[in-house]
């Protein structure tokens, strides 16, 4: 009985060991599954913008991501990066008509997936995306007027632009809120306005009037849109599109705020007040205010310097800055606690505007 109790095992876990053989691991989705994606916008005249890459606990990055993965470069400077599900959307812009693109990946490998081109494509700023579709700012090809600026609607299944929406005075910054997809405009345009679509029917509806050039910046935790109108900061309420507060941000009308982000309870606004000096430097310092506040307080600045990005991780809560010494050499990615505390750096690309947490 010991001897067919023996065998019995024995046949056991000889099936088991063929069994567990059979069994793969699930084979990991890529190298990119989470960590910090930073937009190198490039030197325009040289098409040389770049995806940077690196893992929250490094401090060295990948410079170039899409070209690691395919084995070319994007061929121009990249205006915005998102992802949904497994797909990954890259903005590009090149200096030379009609090349600008929408290039697709795949999200955790970055494999190339196919790209949209001009004439859906021309300029494209900033991509936001709802449902299974997504939705690009392009100011078009008349980019001295902005007159032909529209919103391209991408059908994310199919990978075609369905609907051109027309918005005039150069499309710049996307906000989703609620059905809504608020849009702003460039600071260079005549367009005092914030622009609105209708997701559900892609349709535009009556435009919200703004005292500067409209830059929505996103919806708080109260649920409600923080807009900048030159040096004003407008809290809107999304629901009846009504502006609930209006801020100040002194200027000293030679000041150019900028690069606002929330913070990762969304209670708080980071953004950059900077200038240019006799000798064409940049100057300024980065501040925050709180959402509840009835002022925005500029004594004393939260980093005294500015800064060519801004962006906040919603799961650590570190500020991300992008560094640009020049449009020739590498940048930094710059990380700070919420404090205005340095915490270290780590090149990446040139021209680093932009970040896309994961």
């Amino acid at each position: 009985m010991k001897r067919q109790l023996a065998s019995s095992l024995a046949v056991a876990f000889s099936t088991l060991a063929v069994w567990s053989c059979n069994q793969s691991d699930p084979a990991p989705k890529g190298d990119y599954v989470s960590g910090v994606f930073v937009m190198n916008e490039g030197n325009f005249s040289q098409n040389n913008g770049a995806i940077s890459y690196f893992a929250r606990e490094n401090n060295t990055a990948t410079a170039d991501i899409f070209a690691v993965a395919n084995g070319t470069a994007l061929k121009g400077g990249v205006q915005d990066y998102t992802a949904s599900e497994e797909q990954g959307i890259i903005l590009v812009d090149n200096m030379s008509a009609g090349q600008d693109k929408v290039q697709f990946v795949q999200r955790y490998t970055f494999k190339d997936e196919g790209t949209i081109g001009a004439p859906d494509i021309e300029n494209p700023r900033e991509v936001v995306i709802a449902g299974r579709k997504a939705y690009v700012s392009c100011w078009g090809t008349d980019v001295s007027k902005y007159s032909t600026g529209y919103i391209a609607v991408i059908d994310l299944t199919t990978k075609k632009v369905t609907k051109k929406i027309n918005i005039a005075d150069g499309p710049e910054n996307l906000a989703y809120a609620s059905g809504k997809l608020y849009i702003g405009t460039t600071q260079w345009a005549a367009g005092n306005k914030l622009a609105i679509i209708n997701t559900n029917t892609d349709e535009a509806s009556s435009p919200i009037a703004t005292s500067g050039a409209a830059n929505p910046v996103g919806v708080d935790a109260n649920g409600k849109l923080w807009v900048n109108a030159g040096n004003k900061m407008l809290r809107i309420n999304t629901e009846t599109n009504a502006t609930e507060a209006t801020l100040t941000i002194a200027t000293d009308g030679t000041k150019t705020p900028g690069n606002f982000t929330f913070s990762n309870d969304l209670k708080s606004i980071f953004f950059v007040l900077s200038w240019y000096d006799s000798a064409g430097k940049q100057q300024g310092g980065t501040y925050k205010f709180s959402i509840t506040d009835t002022q925005i307080a500029m004594v004393t600045p939260l980093i005294p310097r500015p800064f060519y990005g801004l962006a906040v991780d919603p799961s650590q809560g570190l500020l991300y800055a992008g560094v640009s010494p020049s449009y020739t050499q590498a940048g930094y990615a710059v990380r700070y606690r919420a404090d205005g505390s340095l915490v270290d750096s780590v090149k990446v690309g040139i021209a680093p505007a932009g970040f896309f947490f994961q």
